[in-house]
């Protein structure tokens, strides 16, 4: 099957014109198909089309087929069920992250999408997958427009009420800090880590079981670090829940005061302590951010079903422009960017030259005038620890030359935060970076002298300790 996978997308143009004929007979045979009972023909249909689409792209028969959105790369082969990808874990030689033995879909879907007629992803969102067509026929549905596109404009976005939205409106640079939870249920193991942070960041993300760990929730942490004055970013992770599961905690963390939401897909459970819990991936991070978009500014959830009231929510998810294929995170961000994403925090940024590309892409394309850009940053305390960062965190990329600073210095944890320090500095003059997202992970101490001698702040109290002068400020 792989064969064939891969000689799929080597030949992506050539099943371009085929498809296109395909569609072209199926839509011209529908009046005689009604003649026969297009109920009758389901199951043969299912069976041909089931046949000939196993053999050439190993496919599922998910029943919402979207190969010719995405380079003849069959998505339901990505482990992470990611249908808008590629994600942000793509290993630098453009292997999978959860099977580093197998090319990411997403790798090859970019590389087939090159011979088609449109030479690039579609930016337009796919939507989810609906398990219950599971095993039926595509072409049927091809047949009779069932799966036609429609209008995919947005309503009016609703205002989130969000302390966050405001200063990032306001042209200010912000800071933002990941915030670990406990493997605790005593709030007051949350209130004793948030020391580091006060009088030194605008809001704190509230990582969901990051790296497939478990720990406590999320939403629980967020509610606890507003009760505390602090304005929380909450993420939420396609991992663990359906898209019920997650509009539910939607709503919950809104009726909560909740307003900031990070979208990510998650990474996988074989990456973390609960390696035989079932990875369930039934949204990704760019359908969830239509979903809560939906439920914000239309009052209704995935279903179509009417809400009483609509959350408030500033939406958020995250990017990584250092990962490959490198052409296709510009795709990436507008497919984001079009399914509800205000803002985006990226991953680990040790590579200056290579964000500045990015960023050049980002503006030459004008997404920095539709979303607030926060990079990723954080101090590495010896060059052990760049090692393991490079070689067992997919998607974070560390160049030669800042282990081998690491290594030269007498002080590598000194080293770490200065070269953290230098970095703030140098991505606050990249024009369309709105701030920086500061991850210091057993590091936190660290947080109030890097942000301080970095003077990313310029002098302005943020939200997190003094804010309040701030958000008058902005009234």
């Amino acid at each position: 099957m792989l064969v064939m996978r891969k000689w799929a997308v080597r030949h992506a143009g050539f099943l371009e014109r085929i498809y296109r004929a395909l569609a072209r007979i199926l839509r011209a045979m529908l009046p005689v198909a009604r003649a026969i009972g297009l109920e009758r023909l389901e199951r043969p249909m299912a069976g041909a089309e089931r046949a000939i689409k196993g053999f050439l792209f190993d496919c599922k028969m998910c029943g919402r087929c979207s190969l010719s959105d995405t380079g003849m790369s069959c998505p339901m082969n990505c482990p992470k069920q990611v249908r808008n990808g590629p994600c942000g874990g793509v290993r630098a030689d453009g292997t999978c992250e959860v099977h580093p033995d197998m090319r990411c879909v997403w790798v090859e879907g970019w590389r087939g999408s090159q011979l088609m007629s449109g030479h690039q992803l579609s930016a337009t969102p796919n939507p989810p997958v609906e398990y219950n067509l599971a095993g039926s026929s595509s072409w049927m549905r091809l047949m009779t427009d069932e799966d036609a596109r429609v209008d995919s404009t947005p309503a009016t976005v609703r205002p989130a009420a969000s302390n966050l939205e405001r200063l990032l409106a306001s042209d200010a640079f912000v800071v933002t800090a990941e915030f670990s939870p406990p493997d605790s249920a005593d709030p007051a193991d949350v209130r004793a880590r948030l020391a580091p942070f006060a009088g030194s960041v605008d809001a704190l993300n509230v990582t969901d079981a990051s790296g497939a760990n478990c720990h406590m929730s999320s939403l629980g942490v967020s509610v606890l670090l507003l009760q505390a004055g602090c304005e929380p970013v909450m993420q939420i992770s396609c991992r663990d829940r359906n898209r019920i599961a997650i509009q539910g905690d939607i709503l919950g963390a809104a009726a909560l005061g909740v307003r900031n939401v990070v979208c990510l897909t998650g990474d996988n459970v074989a990456t973390g302590d609960h390696p035989g819990a079932k990875h369930v991936g039934d949204l990704d991070a760019v359908s969830l951010l239509a979903t809560a978009r939906t439920m914000r500014d239309e009052g209704r959830y995935l279903s179509g079903r009417k809400l009483v009231a609509a959350p408030q929510l500033f939406l958020g998810g995250a990017d990584n422009p250092f990962a490959p294929p490198l052409d296709a995170r510009v795709m990436r961000l507008q497919k984001k960017i079009a399914a509800g994403a205000q803002f985006v925090q990226t991953q680990y940024c040790f590579d200056i030259e290579r964000l500045q590309q990015y960023m050049a892409r980002i503006r030459d394309a004008g997404l920095h005038e539709q979303v607030r850009i926060l990079v990723g940053v954080g101090p590495v305390g010896s060059a052990k620890t760049a090692h393991w960062l490079r070689t067992k965190v997919p998607g974070v990329h560390i160049p030669d030359g800042i282990i081998a600073r690491l290594e030269r210095a007498a002080d590598s944890r000194e080293e770490g935060r200065r070269f953290c320090i230098d970095l703030i500095q140098q991505i606050r003059e990249i024009p369309g970076v709105a701030g920086v997202h500061i991850m210091a992970a057993r590091q936190e101490s660290l947080v109030p002298s890097i942000v301080a001698e970095s003077g990313v702040l310029d002098g302005r109290a943020p939200l997190f300790g003094g804010g309040q002068a701030t958000l008058a400020a902005l009234a």
